[in-house]
Order: C-alpha cells, then structure tokens, then sequence
C-alpha cells in the first residue's frame, strides 16, 4: 500500500507542479516550464540525442525527481515511533517551501553545467520554482489525507 500511495502522490503533485509552472509560463510569456528546461541541460550533456529521446528524457527526469522527493516527505512517518511528524495541509506547506529550496538550488547548479543561460529569467524563475514547490507539498498532503486516510482520519491542520 505505501507504494501506491508513493507513486500516486508523486503522478499526482509532480502534475499539480507541472500545470502550475504551465499557466504561470503562459500567463507571464516566460519559460518557466519544468520538462522544457531540462531538455536545456540534456541538450549540454556531450552525447548526441535526437528531439524526442531528450523530450522523454525530460520528463522522466521530472517524475523521478517528484517520486524521490515524496519518498523524502514519507520518511519521517516511517522512521518514527512517535507522532511527532503529521502529515498535513500545514506540512506539505513546510516540505513545499525545503523542496522549494532545494530545487532552486538543483536549477541553479544545473543551469551552470549547461553553461549558464538557459532560455528564461533565472530571478523570476526561482520564486516561480519556490511556489510551485509549495503546490507539490501541498498536493502530497492532499493525497494522504484525502485519498489515503479514512475519512475519520483526516488531517487539515
């Protein structure tokens, strides 16, 4: 059950993210979307890929990257023998604003292997990248609570 419940809230955040980053991209006129951006850094990696093995690639990457980050959010209810560590609107909130961080941090050392100027506004870019990390919390939380838990178990706060 963990493991459907993993992937589930990985499908389920990493889109909820994605279709963020695509409204926020169509509605400023800036490339803010994920996968597009990661075809800028598989584009500097020194192996000859054609345009849609980098596509796929891209969003491969994006999906894992949103699987690991659920696994890093469920660890602690794993690990712990208290309840100290609820999983919650308020939590996911917290875990969006860390992997938030996080990913700024990833672009960042990504967008300087790839040489640096990737096709959009880094400054703008990493707020986007922030708030929509706290969309991707923020849907793992949904998930748990409202797909997962038993409905006498519910957790909004």
């Amino acid at each position: 059950m963990k493991y459907l419940e993993i992937i589930t809230a990985a499908v389920v955040a990493t889109s909820a993210m994605t279709l963020f980053s695509y409204i926020v991209s169509g509605i400023f006129g800036k490339q803010y979307r994920e996968p597009v951006l990661l075809q800028f850094v598989i584009g500097a990696i020194p192996v000859k890929l054609h345009k849609y093995p980098k596509i796929l690639w891209s969003w491969a990457i994006h999906y894992s990257i949103g699987v690991f980050f659920v696994i890093l959010f469920y660890i602690p209810i794993w690990s712990s023998r208290t309840n100290w560590y609820v999983l919650s609107l308020p939590s996911g909130f917290v875990a969006g604003c860390i992997f938030g961080s996080a990913g700024i941090l990833g672009w960042r050392i990504m967008f300087r292997f790839a040489g640096g100027n990737p096709p959009t506004d880094r400054a703008g870019y990493y707020i986007h990248l922030f708030i929509a990390h706290i969309v991707f919390g923020v849907a793992i939380a949904v998930v748990h609570n409202y797909i997962f838990s038993q409905p006498s178990q519910l957790i909004l706060i």
